[in-house]
C-alpha cells in the first residue's frame, strides 16, 4: 500500500463570530495515500471547504496537525493545486495565458517555450485545442472549467484540491468532465481531494469516499470504491454502485441528524 501523502491528525478549528466561537472541525483524522483520490462529502456547513484550506496551507488549525509528504504544513504550498466551482479566469488574458499563470508565480526550470508547450498539451488533453487564443467570455461554462483544471495542474502539483468544481454545471457537462478527470489523472498523476455534494460524482471519481459528521465535523465513515479499469457512466448504474450510493445516503442522513441534534442542544 502507498505511503500516506496527506495526513490530518486531530484537527480542531473554530471561526470567531459575534456570538462567540463557532466550532467547525473537532478532532478530525484522515489519511490519503500517495496517488490516491479521496472525495469528501457531508452536510452543508460541516467544514468541507475549511478542510481544503487547511491542506493547502491557506489557514492554520486551532489544534492538531496537517502533514504533506511527511512535512508539517505551516503555510501555502506550491506543491498544491486548486480548482473551485467558479473558474475565476482573467478576462484580459487568453485561455493559454490563464493556464500559464501559475508558472509565472511558482518557480520552474522550464523555459518560456517549454511552459507554453506544456500549457498547450494540457488544453489539448481536456479537449480545448484550438481555443488557446480565445478569451474566457468566448467559452461555455464547461470549457472554462476545463481551462481552470489545466491551470490548477500546469505546475505539476503533488496534490490537487477540487472544491465542488462541477457543481454549477448541467448534468451532461458534469458527467463529461468526470470522464475528462479520469483521463487527466492517468496522464498527469496526482493525489486528489474532491469536495462535493454529489454522491454519484464521489464514487465515479474517487477511490475513497470520506463522510464527515455534522458540525463540528469528525470522520464519520470511510468507503473504499472498487471500480477497476477505465470508468464510464454505465458504472453508475450497476448493482454495486447502487448499493454504494445507498450506504452513503444513509451515512449522510445520520450526519444530518447529528447536525440537527447539535443545533437543538445549543
Amino acid at each position: 500500500m502507498s505511503e500516506a501523502l496527506i495526513e490530518i491528525k486531530g484537527v480542531r478549528h473554530a471561526y470567531q463570530t459575534k456570538a462567540g466561537p463557532l466550532p467547525v472541525l473537532d478532532g478530525l483524522n484522515l489519511t490519503v495515500p500517495e496517488g490516491g483520490f479521496a472525495a469528501v462529502v457531508g452536510p452543508s456547513g460541516c467544514g468541507k471547504s475549511t478542510l481544503t484550506r487547511l491542506v493547502a496551507g491557506l489557514m492554520k488549525p486551532d489544534h492538531g496537525e496537517v502533514w504533506l509528504h511527511g512535512e508539517r504544513v505551516k503555510g501555502p504550498k506550491s506543491t498544491v493545486g486548486m480548482a473551485f466551482q467558479n473558474p475565476v479566469l482573467l478576462e484580459w488574458r487568453t485561455i493559454l495565458q490563464n493556464v500559464m499563470l501559475p508558472l509565472e508565480i511558482v518557480p520552474t526550470k522550464l523555459s518560456k517555450s517549454q511552459q507554453e508547450e506544456r500549457a498547450r498539451k494540457l488544453l489539448a488533453l481536456v479537449g480545448l485545442e484550438g481555443f488557446e487564443e480565445k478569451r474566457p467570455s468566448e467559452l461555455s461554462g464547461g470549457m472554462r472549467q476545463r481551462a481552470s483544471l489545466c491551470r490548477a495542474i500546469v505546475h505539476q502539483p503533488e496534490v490537487l484540491i477540487l472544491d465542488e468544481p462541477f457543481g454549477a454545471l448541467d448534468a451532461f457537462t458534469r458527467e463529461d468532465l468526470w470522464q475528462t478527470m479520469h483521463k487527466v489523472k492517468a496522464e498527469e498523476p496526482f493525489t486528489g481531494v474532491l469536495i462535493t455534494h454529489d454522491l454519484r460524482e464521489s464514487i465515479f471519481l474517487a477511490d475513497q469516499v470520506i463522510v464527515l459528521s455534522g458540525r463540528p465535523a469528525r470522520t464519520q465513515y470511510v468507503m473504499d470504491v472498487h471500480l477497476t479499469g477505465e470508468r464510464d457512466i454505465e458504472h453508475l448504474y450497476t448493482p454495486e454502485s447502487a448499493e454504494a450510493l445507498n450506504i452513503l445516503r444513509h451515512q449522510i442522513q445520520i450526519a444530518q441528524g447529528r447536525a440537527v441534534d447539535a443545533e437543538a442542544a445549543e
